[in-house]
């Protein structure tokens, strides 16, 4: 490794060991809409994994083959759609969201509840029709049933919150679009690296891909612990 490159590591461990300012603003930024996204669109993918897995038709199979698809739309085509939405002659232009970071929520939404939603109806479904049923013999009303079934597969619905939040804290073409990497407001870790590496400075780009890593490590970790818990 070269000297250069030696010098920009050991600045990128600097600018996050010493609480560089501008570094964790940018980090905070993603962290606040990435969790206010996951926190949105958590419970309105889980209501609707339950009703899913509760209703054995035709429009079942239909609104599975959408969130399906929507896992694998790339985000920068997310971003393009709400940007349209949003601009200026778009049918939510009123609301002068763009590039502002309800914008960046709204796009992260739609990444993290097609996730949610796939990976626990697959983990509520799986569950044996006799715990429902015991439920309901004793008496639990419907909304008691669903707690009841959530919690039997609380690990699968917690490694689907996970999988979703290590998805959009680490997504950069809808964040750029939609954000427009507006400092001090709307760049955050993805769109900053972006931005640094293209004007050549490293050390904070760096500092940013640490975060990630380590972001990305911490999830994959999680993961696997309740994965291992599943299994027993």
């Amino acid at each position: 490794m070269s000297d250069n490159l030696w010098a920009m590591v050991l600045n990128a461990l600097f600018l996050l060991f010493s609480g560089d300012k501008a570094l964790w603003e940018i980090i905070a930024v993603s962290l606040r809409v990435s969790l206010f996204a996951i926190l949105i669109s958590t419970p309105i993918a889980l209501v609707l994994a339950f009703l899913l897995s509760n209703c054995h038709c035709y429009f079942t199979k239909i609104a599975l083959s959408i969130t399906h698809t929507l896992v694998a739309v790339p985000a920068v085509v997310v971003g393009l759609v709400i940007y349209l939405l949003l601009s200026k002659y778009g049918v939510l232009g009123d609301l002068y969201w763009l590039f502002s970071q309800k914008a960046m929520i709204l796009g992260q939404i739609l990444l993290a509840f097609p996730i949610i939603l796939n990976v626990s109806y697959s983990g509520l479904n799986s569950i044996s029709k006799q715990a429902e049923e015991t439920a309901v013999t004793f008496g639990a009303k419907r909304w008691q049933v669903a707690l009841i079934l959530m919690f039997e597969c609380r690990f699968t619905l917690i490694t689907a919150i996970t999988m979703a939040f290590g998805r959009i804290i680490a997504e950069v073409g809808s964040a750029m679009m939609i954000g427009g990497n507006i400092l001090h407001h709307t760049r955050n870790i993805t769109t900053a690296i972006a931005l640094e590496t293209s004007k050549g400075e490293f050390s904070q780009a760096i500092a940013l891909g640490i975060v990630l890593v380590i972001l990305a490590l911490t999830l994959n970790l999680f993961i696997m612990f309740f994965n291992k818990k599943t299994s027993l």
